[in-house]
């Protein structure tokens, strides 16, 4: 047994170093997916918590504590209920979503959005609320001070969009049941892993498990990078910010 393992991680060794064409085809399905499921999820999400965030309304812990709760939902029931609304016999069985690329993009945006808007909400309030008081004081109307606010918050943004993407990447509900793991058409790593696996193409499965992790650990390393270099150049420029200001002041 031990060895049929150690075999069957080397030959998906080999899959990955020689850059076979159907595991690196799957991989980049699963990145292009996921990605527009982020953007789309950014797009509609981030407005949202930026309502939720900086406006008083009846109801706006309800409303905060439904997306909390929204986060773990299990993938295979939202995969269950969006098979259905995309179904021939559904309500939205006319936009023949059901086993496209198309309905896994609209389902893993739907499955992140209360990630997104959860982090990005708590994000915006813990900016500072003198920043937006302050904006406006200066003649800046309600979007331009809250986009101010959203400049502060970018880093609980960025946060929100790793975090998404982690969920999207690596769940199996919704890809698998809206897409229908199609070969070359609607498979992902997910997906695909379950495939192989059921098939007993192991190496295959072990190939695709080996990139999904490290695609995971590059993304999160890369972020990391870009925030600490973002920090260090705040650093840098916090002299020449306030020698600005004592000149300023001077005057």
């Amino acid at each position: 047994m031990a060895l049929d393992i150690l075999g069957g991680i080397g030959k998906a060794l080999e899959l990955i170093f020689t850059g076979d064409p159907e595991l690196y085809g799957i991989v980049s399905r699963s990145l292009l997916f996921s990605g527009m499921a982020i953007v789309l999820a950014t797009l509609w999400g981030t407005p949202i918590a930026m309502l939720i965030s900086l406006r008083e309304f009846r109801g706006k812990s309800l409303v905060k504590t439904f997306f909390n709760s929204m986060i773990g939902i299990p993938t295979v029931v939202l995969g269950l209920l969006l098979f259905l609304a995309f179904s021939n016999g559904g309500p939205l069985g006319f936009l023949g979503l059901l086993f496209t690329p198309g309905g896994i993009i609209i389902g893993e945006a739907i499955l992140v959005t209360p990630i997104i808007i959860s982090i990005a909400t708590t994000a915006i309030e813990a900016v500072d609320p003198d920043i937006m008081n302050l904006a406006r004081t200066l003649g800046a109307s309600e979007s331009q001070a809250s986009i101010a606010v959203l400049k502060e918050a970018v880093n609980g943004v960025l946060l929100s969009n790793v975090a998404s993407f982690n969920r999207a990447i690596a769940e199996l509900g919704v890809a698998l049941l809206v897409g229908g793991n199609i070969a070359g058409l609607t498979d992902v790593l997910t997906t695909a892993i379950s495939r192989y696996t059921a098939r007993a193409e192991i190496p295959y499965a072990i190939a695709l498990g080996i990139l999904l992790m490290v695609l995971v650990f590059l993304i999160n390393l890369a972020v990391l990078l870009a925030r600490k270099a973002k920090w260090i150049l705040t650093i840098r420029k916090f002299p020449q910010w306030l020698k600005r200001h004592r000149l300023e002041a001077e005057r």
